[in-house]
């Protein structure tokens, strides 16, 4: 198994639906992901192993410093092997050559040690109003 992970990569949305489901679970649904991804995205990270894609997160930001890691999702056959930290890794490593000077990101509390640990990251005070 050789994962490769490619900024900004070419996948197709029924693909990326498809991981995302699994991931976050939930139905697969019909999500245009490339639409808005331009839209939104400083970029994003594809994780590919053998032609699939089984890793992503998307890079969005304020078009500045700031920017913010969201949706990280690793298939389910390939967690706890390191792909997860590739993805991070390379959305921080893209975001600081954007030239952005912070990389955010808010998770559920069973993935502290992952980001916290794994990642990195370290704790700050955010706030978060339910819509």
């Amino acid at each position: 198994m050789t994962i490769t992970y490619e900024w900004r990569g070419d996948f197709d949305d029924v693909s990326l639906n498809a991981l995302h489901a699994e991931g976050f679970g939930h139905p697969p649904d019909r999500t245009a992901w490339r639409a808005r991804l331009q839209r939104h995205s400083l970029g994003w990270v594809c994780a590919w192993d053998d032609g699939s894609l089984i890793g992503f997160v998307n890079v969005i930001w304020d078009g500045g410093a700031h920017a913010f890691i969201l949706d990280t999702v690793v298939a389910r056959q390939h967690r706890a092997q390191g792909v997860g930290i590739g993805l991070v890794a390379t959305a921080a490593g893209e975001a600081r050559a954007a030239k952005c000077e912070w990389l955010h990101v808010d998770f559920e509390e069973h993935l502290r040690p992952f980001y916290f640990d794994a990642c990195g990251f370290r704790s700050t005070a955010a706030g978060l109003i339910a819509l």
